[in-house]
């Protein structure tokens, strides 16, 4: 199957399908490996950022005006509804201004899209030992607090311009 004339929600669309599949027959068991790598891509995309290299610590991204980001993407399934972010790990180290966070729902459509200060992180994620890291969900009070802002529509017309 050419793949090269399909825009990237379209691919990530057939990798939905794959994935399903292949849990159905026990080859996998969880869904949720691209969506760091296209949280970063589409939120960079739609906000004019600029990618950091991999091997980068404590931020993904820097704004036009110096800001730092880090950028975490989830993707919730009918068998994990979880809207738990990936561990942030040395928070008190403050080596990001902002986070964004991402909720995908299965197809990779964006149900959630905000951004937030790192003292939001701070007062709102929980420390876990046995990962040595801040978790954070991404629901009830955090998307209501005045100092968190949806840039859901951004993201939004960054997969709408189908730009592959």
């Amino acid at each position: 199957m050419e793949l090269s004339p399909l825009s990237v929600p379209e691919i990530l669309r057939l990798h939905a399908s794959a994935i399903a599949e292949l849990r159905a027959r026990g080859v996998v068991r969880t869904g949720n490996n691209p969506v760091g790598d296209y949280t970063e891509w589409l939120v960079a995309k739609a906000l004019g950022l600029k990618l950091e290299a991999n091997s980068s610590s404590g931020h993904d991204a820097v704004a036009p005006d110096g800001r730092r980001l880090q950028i975490k993407g989830r993707r919730v399934t009918p068998s994990n509804k979880s809207r738990q972010l990936g561990a942030i790990r040395n928070l008190a180290k403050q080596e990001f201004d902002e986070l964004v966070a991402v909720i995908f729902d299965e197809e990779f459509g964006v149900l959630e899209a905000v951004v937030m200060p790192h003292a939001v992180v701070g007062e709102l994620s929980a420390y876990r030992a046995h990962v040595n890291a801040h978790v954070l969900h991404i629901r009830g009070p955090l998307l209501t607090d005045p100092r968190v802002k949806s840039i859901r529509a951004e993201l939004q017309a960054a997969v709408g311009s189908g730009t592959p």
